[in-house]
C-alpha cells in the first residue's frame, strides 16, 4: 500500500498530473471518474496566492468527490512560497506539492519551476521551510536536472527527504529537454531503490499505454505512476491501465457515445465553473483528443471551437453521436 502522510493510494497508484490550463475541476471530475487515484491542481503562483488574484483563488476550488488531491505551487522567492503554502493549506487539501518542473522560459528563467535546479541548497531550504509552514504533508514534482551536465537527482531527493517531503514525483527529462526526446526512468529508478530513500517515488514522463504502464512499472519498480498528456481528451487511459494490469488484457476502446457523454459533461462543468465564455474557451483544446480517429470529425471541430453559444455546442455533440462512425479497433 502506497501512502502519502496518512492518505491511503492503494499498491500501484496512477497520479494525474498537474498542467497548467488542463487539470482544472472539470478535468479532473471525468478523470477521476475513469480511475485517477490521486489529483493535482493546475501550478498556482505564489504571488498572485499573496496578492489575492482572482485566478490563482479560483485554482483552489476543490470538490469533495475528487479527493484525494494536491495544490501545487509554484515561485522563486522562499518567503511568497511560505505564505502561498499556508493561504493554500485553507483550502484542505490532502497536500500540498512545490513545482520545481515546469520548464517553461517564463517560470523557469526567473528561478521558479525547473529554474531552482540551479540552486540545489535554495531548493532545499525552500522545501524546508514550506514543510515547517504547513501541517498538511509536502510533496514535490521535479526534473532529472537543468541539463543533462548536472542531474543531481539522487542528492535532490535526499536533501528533500531530510527536509521532510513526502513524497517525490520525477520527471524523467532535463529541463532543457522540454518535452522532446524520449524521457530516461533509469535515474529515478535509481532514487527509488536507493538505500537511504524511504519515501514513495513517482515516475513522469511517456506513459501513453496500458502496455507502457505495465513495462515500466515491472522495469523500474517505483510506487506509481504520474500520467499527463496522455490524459488530455483521453481520461479513459487510467482505467485501461488498471485493467490492463490486473488482467494483462486490454480493454475495448471508448464508443463513440461514451465519448459524447464524457465531452458533454465536461463542458457543462466548464461552463458551470468558469462561465459561459471562458467555459467555453477553455473546452475547445479537449475536442480533438477525445474525438481521435473519429472519420469526417473536422467539420463537426470547426462548429465546436468556433461557437459561443452552449445549446449549439451541445447541438454539435449530439450531431457527432448521430451522423458519425468510430472505425473498429484494429
Amino acid at each position: 500500500m502506497v501512502k502519502i502522510g496518512e492518505v491511503e493510494l492503494g499498491d500501484y497508484p496512477l497520479l494525474l498530473a498537474p498542467m497548467e490550463d488542463v487539470s482544472d475541476p472539470p478535468f479532473r471530475a471525468v478523470c477521476k471518474e475513469n480511475g485517477a487515484d490521486m489529483m493535482y491542481t493546475e501550478f498556482i503562483s505564489a504571488e498572485g496566492l499573496i496578492r489575492d488574484a482572482a485566478k490563482s483563488r479560483q485554482k483552489l476550488d476543490i470538490y469533495n468527490e475528487e479527493r484525494p488531491i494536491g495544490i501545487q505551487i509554484f515561485g522563486d522567492k522562499i518567503e511568497s512560497m511560505r505564505e502561498a503554502a499556508a493561504i493554500a493549506e485553507e483550502a484542505d487539501p490532502e497536500l500540498i506539492d512545490i513545482n520545481y518542473g515546469c520548464p517553461v522560459k517564463k517560470v523557469a528563467c526567473k528561478g521558479a519551476g525547473a529554474g531552482i535546479l540551479k540552486d540545489i541548497p535554495k531548493m532545499q531550504r525552500m522545501t524546508e521551510e514550506i514543510v515547517k509552514q504547513v501541517k498538511k504533508p509536502v510533496t514535490v514534482k521535479t526534473r532529472l536536472g537543468w541539463d543533462s551536465n548536472t542531474i543531481q537527482i539522487l542528492e535532490v531527493a535526499k536533501r528533500l527527504q531530510d527536509v521532510g517531503i513526502a513524497a517525490l514525483t520525477i520527471h524523467g527529462r532535463t529541463r532543457q529537454q522540454m518535452y522532446k526526446g524520449e524521457a530516461d526512468w533509469n535515474p529515478i529508478a535509481e532514487v527509488k531503490n536507493h538505500p537511504d530513500i524511504h519515501i514513495p517515488i513517482f515516475g513522469n514522463g511517456d506513459i501513453d499505454s496500458p502496455e507502457k504502464a505495465l513495462e515500466y512499472k515491472e522495469k523500474f519498480g517505483l510506487d506509481g505512476a504520474m500520467i499527463g498528456r496522455a490524459a488530455i481528451g483521453y481520461p479513459w487511459i487510467f482505467k485501461e491501465i488498471k485493467h490492463f494490469m490486473a488482467t494483462g488484457e486490454k480493454l475495448a476502446p471508448p464508443t463513440l457515445e461514451e465519448r459524447v457523454s464524457i465531452a458533454k459533461r465536461h463542458l457543462e462543468f466548464s461552463l458551470e465553473w468558469k462561465g459561459e465564455r471562458q467555459g467555453i474557451l477553455e473546452m475547445r483544446r479537449h475536442y480533438t483528443n477525445y474525438f481521435r480517429g473519429v472519420a469526417n470529425f473536422k467539420p463537426y471541430r470547426m462548429k465546436l471551437v468556433e461557437s459561443l453559444d452552449p445549446k449549439e455546442l451541445f447541438g454539435v455533440l449530439d450531431e457527432v453521436q448521430t451522423n458519425l462512425i468510430l472505425p473498429e479497433p484494429v
